[in-house]
């Protein structure tokens, strides 16, 4: 039994599905897969059933949804399931190679052998490393970094970011039904509760890549939901209204 998952959000992503799971799999270290496909048209979800019939029964896995439902209710949906099993790190990425799969081990030991209790996937940690973004979207991101920290004291240069490992228990404070948002400002939400509720946060340096197959699911409302949803967390913290899930 793997100790960690990679949670992947699908939406209209045949062109890229199975290679990101053959490359996580390709892996020396054991990671198990789980695909939540949001009613993708395109047939995503039948390759991941395709690839479980033949290859994968006991790694690979998929919820189905129907509809789009946004991306933050997805993770949601996702840890939930992973919290239903005996998963100790569960990991958010990309299905479109932005992340590279063999930046997970790296993820994966800032928490299982450092210590912390978030590990962010950073594209600017050490400067910025985007490749093939326009300027205008590496600016407009980059900047949306640093009002977040101005905002919240959160000492994390890249909020945005969608490549995260949580340790368990770290999931099992933070109270799941209580994340409001879906876009850029679920990332935030929950990089910011965690810290709130005094959970380490590591970023690794990594090099994030556009994507080169599939078509991009960013729009503007994303853009303002981050910036309007940053004051509101905010003033969710300086009211004390960011507390651990009441334990049942």
């Amino acid at each position: 039994m793997a100790d960690s998952l990679v949670i992947i959000p699908t939406y209209n992503e045949k062109e890229n599905i199975e290679n990101i799971i053959r490359a996580i799999f390709s892996l020396e270290k054991l990671f198990h897969i789980l695909v939540i496909d949001d009613g993708s048209p395109d047939g995503t979800a039948s390759i991941v059933k395709q690839l479980i019939n033949d290859s994968f029964a006991d790694r690979l896995f998929l919820e189905e949804r129907e509809g789009k439902m946004g991306l933050g209710t997805a993770y949601i949906h996702g840890f939930k399931w992973a919290l239903q099993r005996s998963y100790d790190y569960i990991i958010e990425m990309d299905a479109d190679f932005s992340h590279n799969p063999t930046d997970l081990p790296r993820l994966y030991a800032a928490c299982h052998d450092e210590g912390f209790d978030v590990a962010v996937g950073s594209r600017y940690a050490t400067g910025v490393n985007v490749v093939d973004w326009p300027m205008g979207r590496v600016l407009m991101s980059f900047f949306a970094s640093k009002y977040v920290r101005l905002v919240t004291a959160l000492d994390v240069k890249d909020t945005t970011a969608g490549f995260v490992c949580y340790r368990r228990e770290v999931l099992e404070t933070i109270d799941l039904d209580q994340i409001r948002f879906k876009g850029y400002a679920f990332q935030i939400e929950m990089k910011y509760t965690a810290h709130v509720l005094g959970f380490k946060i590591k970023e690794v340096s990594v090099i994030f890549v556009n994507r080169q197959r599939g078509t991009s699911k960013m729009d503007s409302s994303i853009f303002g939901e981050a910036f309007f949803g940053v004051i509101n967390l905010r003033w969710r913290k300086v009211l004390g209204r960011i507390k651990p899930r009441k334990q049942t």
